[in-house]
């Protein structure tokens, strides 16, 4: 299966062009400067760039009409601007009641030296929560410190942009406090604050009315980390941000699930079956069958953006389906030559194809493998956003006002496989097809099974899934924000992105701008009602991860990144002594604690890859990826119901 982030990234970064952030004025007068951006939409407190720190609540404004009382109100002249000068619309974005609880924290600190700092890197996310540790991400509310890892952009060697990444996805609809002190060079020397944060953070108000809004809102924050044992001495930085509530994270698939599903009731979806053939020569597959599925079309009559029932639709505003719009999703399913022939019904299983794959990977050699040895039905559909079929949307990148397009009909794709689940199971269904008469098990439960892409979209579908509870993702991940610069099919672009967008730390910012839409179509926004505090209306799960040490694809990073945030155990040890370079491997993922264990879980498979390097820059790719095989979501019938056996199934 081909795992690529080239193309898309690649469309997209031609979207960044020059970032025309806001230029500093002279250093001569720091707060003349700091009210100059002020005025701009920028936050004053760091001179040197417009938007950084982010996420940042300088950015979003009061709002009692929404479920963290925030809403993001990002300025369009503040926004990032392309080669021909076209400004990001943030009209998408100032939807959001927060930011992203995936976003990394961006910081810009001309000269630091992580080690020097002490900052906690991938290696030893337990350094992040000691008493004295240089960054602290706190809850606001309850005063907990936040796990975390902290880098700098190992690809921009100039501005050097400093990326907190949480080690467990924030929670939703939450408000945090960051504070960075006592940075240093790499020679030891101490970084002082900048004289724009050291003015604002005095207890006398600046006499520029433009900053006095940015004083104010600064003197809540110190006086709040102050609570927490964090005083102003030493402080180079601080600031605070509120990250989305689960309605302005979920509420969009959430509603075309409800509305879709009250709308069919209890019939079975229609389908056309277009294809049925028979090989007597496969010795796993017995029949092919193609077809397509009718399903509400959210999405506008071009496809590009899900449709909404007022122009200028509010945050929790949702999409709308008329009744006479329809898409009719093209679908592949494959029945076991086994239970063709008589001897075993097949068990239905949804399946989900690799980055710009589509519905006929069910056709690999590891799917058909999967099918015939476990007597599975595999049917399969396409991700819609980032299918191959969808490679011609990529071209709207070119200005990131259009990026919505991706996540948008994500959203879409959701219900397209959900419906094909129903259709899977319901009894005049599949069942009721003569292609399929007498080889589907009538008591067998639906499950689902998703390899790499597959794997991170499953993460979302699932939480969503009411006809089934059990998955397994393999190679998974989360927050394509920080894992596009670990994969090393996105540095197959990288001379193609580096000419329109030759600033490093322009980049990172935009990737942290895109994370608040990419949270509507990726695993990042479900993960939190995944394998518990379900969505409403919505079942409880069960899911097993598939992890690949040295992935060179989707980075180990966030994998278990995801699994922490799930809170699920891992089969531990998973590596052999001194494969792993981190301090304590799975740092903050405890071990399952006894077997048979039929809970959601963690495992690992080490087929010899290189160790991952602990930075924004992936291991080269020297074979072909390393990818866990597909595993049935549950045991072969008579084997013990444990989630070690059904990663070896």
């Amino acid at each position: 299966m081909r795992r690529s982030f080239g193309v898309p990234v690649a469309l997209a970064a031609l979207a960044f062009g020059s970032f025309a952030q806001a230029a500093p004025a002279s250093a001569a007068d720091p707060l003349r400067t700091a009210a100059a951006q002020a005025a701009d939409g920028c936050d004053p407190i760091v001179p040197t760039a417009c938007l950084v720190p982010f996420p940042n609540d300088w950015y979003t404004v009061k709002d009692r009409a929404t479920d963290t009382g925030r809403r993001v109100a990002l300025k369009p002249g503040a926004m990032p601007r392309n080669l021909l000068g076209k400004g990001i619309d943030p009209t998408e974005l100032n939807r959001n009641d927060g930011f992203s609880p995936a976003s990394p924290i961006l910081v810009r600190v001309p000269g630091i030296d992580p080690a020097a700092t002490g900052l906690a890197p991938s290696t030893d996310i337990g350094r992040s929560l000691r008493a004295d540790a240089p960054v602290a991400v706190i809850d606001a509310r309850t005063g907990a410190r936040q796990p975390y890892w902290a880098e700098l952009d190992a690809q921009d060697p100039q501005r050097r942009t400093l990326l907190v990444h949480p080690a467990k996805r924030l929670d939703e609809g939450r408000r945090y406090l960051v504070a960075l002190r006592g940075a240093r060079a790499a020679s030891g020397a101490a970084i002082p604050a900048t004289p724009a944060f050291t003015a604002l953070s005095s207890p006398n108000p600046p006499a520029d009315p433009r900053l006095k809004p940015r004083w104010k809102a600064l003197r809540t924050t110190l006086n709040d980390l102050r609570r927490f044992g964090i005083g102003s001495s030493g402080l180079n930085l601080a600031w605070d941000f509120t990250t989305s509530s689960t309605r302005s994270l979920t509420g969009r698939a959430l509603a075309m699930r409800d509305a879709s599903f009250q709308r069919l009731g209890a019939k079975a979806p229609k389908v056309i079956v277009t294809s049925v053939k028979d090989d007597p020569k496969d010795e796993r597959i017995g029949r092919r069958v193609k077809g397509l599925i009718e399903v509400p079309s959210f999405l506008n009559p071009t496809g590009t953006a899900l449709t909404y029932a007022k122009p200028k639709p509010g945050p929790y505003d949702p999409p709308v389906a008329p009744a006479w719009r329809t898409y009719h999703a093209p679908f592949q399913c494959n029945i076991p030559r086994t239970a063709l022939d008589g001897r075993t019904p097949a068990r239905p299983l949804l399946y989900g194809h690799g980055l710009f794959g589509d519905y006929t990977v069910i056709d690999s050699d590891a799917s058909t493998s999967l099918s015939s040895e476990h007597g599975f039905m595999l049917c399969a559909t396409n991700w819609m956003g980032i299918s191959g079929p969808d490679m011609p949307y990529l071209a709207l990148l070119a200005d990131l006002s259009n990026f919505r397009t991706i996540p948008d009909r994500m959203q879409q794709s959701y219900l397209n496989t959900l419906f094909l689940g129903r259709w899977m199971i319901h009894p005049k269904g599949a069942a009721a097809q003569e292609a399929f008469h007498g080889a589907i098990d009538p008591k067998a439960k639906l499950a689902y099974s998703g390899v790499s892409h597959g794997g991170i979209q499953g993460a979302a579908l699932t939480a969503l899934a009411q006809d089934f509870t059990t998955s397994v993702l393999s190679v998974p991940g989360m927050s394509f924000s920080t894992l596009l610069n670990r994969s090393s099919a996105f540095q197959s672009v990288q001379k193609i992105i580096d000419i329109p967008y030759p600033d490093k730390a322009d980049q990172q910012l935009g990737f942290a701008l895109l994370q608040s839409l990419w949270d509507r179509g990726e695993a990042s926004g479900y993960v939190g009602h995944l394998a518990a505090n379900p969505l409403p209306r919505t079942p409880a799960h069960r899911v097993l991860l598939h992890e690949a040490f040295g992935d060179d694809a989707v980075s180990n990073v966030t994998t278990e990144l995801e699994a922490r945030t799930l809170g699920i155990p891992a089969k531990l040890p998973a590596l052999r002594p001194g494969r792993s370079n981190d301090t304590v491997p799975f740092w903050g993922i405890r071990a399952i604690p006894s077997f048979p264990y039929t809970g959601s879980a963690l495992v690992m498979w080490d087929s010899g890859s290189p160790a991952p390097p602990p930075a924004t820059s992936p291991r080269p790719r020297t074979r072909a990826p390393t990818t866990a095989p597909p595993a049935a979501p549950w045991p072969a019938p008579k084997q013990p119901t444990t989630s070690s056996s059904a990663a070896n199934s």
